[in-house]
């Protein structure tokens, strides 16, 4: 399908769609910097182990290092006997080998002492002044973790496209790992068109603006920055103006409302004004129809802008769905992770696909079951308390219960 034909009856399918996102954008620029400076951002590199892990081998617990031979004739009867003769904290050296029977004091990650090759735990060992009773043999390797047990230097520790998170930024930096690649985290600007809405309605003809905190915590709960939201007027010159100002700054710009049909739906002629290809206009998907997705190259970089259809429900399947995709195609995100789950109710056929906010629940299998809630049009949120999966219904389906559909997580 050209691109023409999306603004000429032709709705375009929602995977190809997405599939166009993927072709025509490329990744934000690259960053070097330290894990933890970087969080939240996708990796753009691979990143390898500089050290083992562990770094030598450590203690595994609070006890006493000793050789396991020294304690083959050991029992209840005739425990083995044996000097504690140093004392191996974390962090510090023995200042020499440990000798054929002697024990010394070691604790948990403490390096285990040249000459030792087995830990017996306190727990299991009787204090006699300066010596150690112990009532059992030990096999070597007892309690100790070995050197390059988990990795070794070189192993690869994180794959490029994974999210810097708590965990893994840990990971490297137990691995020795000082600065890894990631791609900048993208500049978002988000513009709430419409006279009817206000932060604050003084009565008459306007409503509450739920697209503005509704995109924002989107972001916030994925792990982005805040963007910068606005209110604009439905007038040609203050759309111009803050959609100019908004290409300058931001790498992504949202707007929500003023991409239909109607007089004052101006995002589209603005955009182009603007100098901003339009890539596709109009989706074949219940809710979202009228999504546009345009592109302005600027001195090597690009600038995206998605214009969402102005009410919330249809705000919130397009950021589930495609804004989720854009992320991902600049390096920004991870692609929706769409699964497989059982419908509990009939459903009835529509020529677009349908996005259904549904509850998810999973059986004693613990297969996910699907359950459609009522109040789907696109200008209805109140289900949101409820709703914990969107799920695809592919176009011209009527669907049993039992049958499978697609779903991915909410919020």
């Amino acid at each position: 399908m050209s691109e023409s034909d999306c603004g000429h009856g032709v709705l375009l399918a929602l995977d190809e769609a997405i599939a166009q996102y993927h072709r025509q954008l490329r990744p934000l620029p690259v960053q070097r910097a330290a894990p933890d400076v970087l969080r939240g951002q996708m990796l753009a590199q691979e990143v390898f182990a500089q050290v083992d892990l562990p770094m030598f081998t450590q203690s595994a617990v609070d006890g006493y290092a000793l050789r396991s031979a020294d304690t083959q004739a050991a029992s209840a009867a005739q425990p083995a006997r044996l000097p504690v003769v140093a004392e191996v904290r974390a962090g510090v050296e023995a200042a020499a080998p440990l000798a054929p029977g002697e024990a010394m004091r070691i604790f948990t990650g403490g390096r285990v002492p040249e000459g030792a090759d087995t830990i017996a735990r306190q727990e299991i060992v009787h204090r006699d002044g300066q010596h150690m009773l112990l009532a059992a043999a030990l096999p070597a390797g007892t309690d100790i973790r070995p050197r390059g047990e988990e990795l070794r230097a070189g192993a690869r520790v994180a794959s490029a496209g994974q999210r810097l998170h708590s965990g893994l930024i840990a990971a490297l930096a137990m691995a020795g790992v000082g600065e890894v690649a990631a791609y900048r985290a993208p500049r978002v600007r988000v513009l709430i068109t419409g006279d009817e809405i206000s932060s604050a309605p003084a009565g008459g003809a306007q409503v509450f603006d739920a697209n503005g905190p509704l995109t924002r915590s989107w972001f916030a709960e994925r792990g982005y920055a805040l963007p910068e939201c606005r209110l604009v007027a439905d007038t040609r010159e203050e759309l111009h103006a803050a959609l100019r100002e908004a290409l300058d700054e931001a790498d992504l710009v949202i707007t929500t409302g003023g991409v239909s049909v109607g007089d004052y739906d101006l995002v589209r002629p603005v955009s182009v004004a603007l100098g901003v290809k339009e890539i596709f206009w109009q989706v074949a998907q219940k809710p979202g129809k009228p999504l546009y997705f345009g592109l302005r190259e600027e001195a090597g970089a690009q600038k995206v802008i998605m214009g969402l259809p102005g009410n919330p429900g249809a705000v919130l399947a397009c950021l589930q769905v495609h804004v989720a995709e854009v992320l991902a195609a600049l390096g920004a995100g991870e692609r929706p992770c769409w699964r497989a789950g059982v419908l509990t109710a009939q459903l009835r056929a529509d020529s677009r696909e349908q996005l259904l906010r549904m509850r998810l629940a999973l059986d004693e299998t613990g297969r996910a079951q699907l359950t459609p809630l009522p109040r789907q049009a696109s200008h209805m949120l109140s289900n949101m308390a409820q709703a914990s999966a969107l799920v695809r219904i592919a176009p011209g389906r009527a669907v049993q219960a039992g049958e499978t559909a697609q779903w991915v997580a909410l919020p």
